[in-house]
């Protein structure tokens, strides 16, 4: 994979490292950086859930737009959607056959505050008490409902994620709670239901992420980060950086990206691993298949 050319700040760095300034400031910078007193927390595991949406949106990564980072420096950011658009990688292919009972999961609205494991456990909860499923008759309801097209031959729409195990996740948005009660009944009554699928599978590359582990500190930075003083002035001093939103619509932190060849920027990432900042790439690689 060619790099793209270094950035400015990258060659005045690189020059301040051969007349001998940079290591100096590279090592106060550590030190400051590793005193900074911010609202540091660990990233969350994945949770065990029949929910698209209760996981971390790392598909959003196979197909990354270059305005999802920010930065003060276009080539910087340049180089660092680089080597993120690595990190994902997205195939689809199409399935004659796909039985209905081996879907466990949906693209619906999370439940706030509750993971279901498993469509069996989600049609005994309140979500689902309206929907009534006793008779193949209301099973055929209940699928219509969720499928109002299938009578057409029309495919299901599937996804799957290595990050989110084995379960294959069905992209309807509507009827989530129709379409689960139904998949559950079918595997209690050991119905057959076959259709044509569409799948979209998404892999976490390990060499991807070795590649960003060489490269980059990734490092999770609470909200409170951006104002605050302190780390503002230790970062905005003309090192390369750059930020993605990725987690941020949830709530979460936002991603700094940190170049390990500049000292600076390495001397940061380094300070604030032992500030406290979550070690993104380290919690990327734990969500990998054993």
């Amino acid at each position: 994979m060619s790099m793209p050319p270094p950035s400015l700040t990258g060659r005045i760095a690189a020059l301040a490292q051969r007349l001998g300034f940079a290591r100096r400031g590279s090592q106060q910078l550590l030190e400051q950086a590793s005193r900074l007193r911010l609202p540091f927390a660990p990233l969350p595991p994945v949770p065990d859930s029949i929910c698209w949406h209760d996981g971390p949106p790392l598909q959003h990564l196979a197909s990354l737009p270059r305005g999802a980072l920010s930065g003060p420096v276009q080539e910087d950011k340049a180089a660092a959607h680089s080597v993120l658009s690595a990190l994902v990688q997205l195939s689809e292919r199409e399935l004659s056959e796909f039985d209905l009972r081996w879907i466990d999961g949906h693209s619906g609205t999370p439940t706030p505050g509750k993971f279901f494991r498993t469509f069996e456990e989600y049609a005994a909860a309140p979500a689902c008490r309206s929907i009534r499923l006793i008779s193949y008759k209301d099973f055929s309801r209940a699928l219509a409902l969720a499928l109002p097209q299938q009578s057409g031959g029309t495919s299901l729409v599937l996804r799957q994620a290595n990050w989110r195990g084995e379960r294959y996740f069905w992209c309807g948005e509507q009827a989530s709670q129709a379409f689960s009660c139904a998949v559950a009944y079918a595997r209690r009554r050991g119905l057959t239901q076959h259709f044509p699928a569409q799948l979209s599978e998404y892999r976490l590359s390990r060499i991807g992420l070795d590649q960003l582990d060489a490269g980059y500190h990734m490092l999770a930075m609470p909200a409170d980060a951006w104002s605050d003083a302190r780390f503002m002035r230790l970062l905005l001093t003309g090192m390369p950086y750059a930020r993605l939103h990725l987690l941020r619509d949830s709530g979460g932190p936002e991603f700094l990206l940190l170049p390990r060849s500049q000292s600076e920027a390495n001397a940061l990432g380094e300070g604030l691993r032992l500030a406290g900042a979550a070690d993104v790439n380290a919690w990327l690689r734990a969500l990998l298949p054993g």
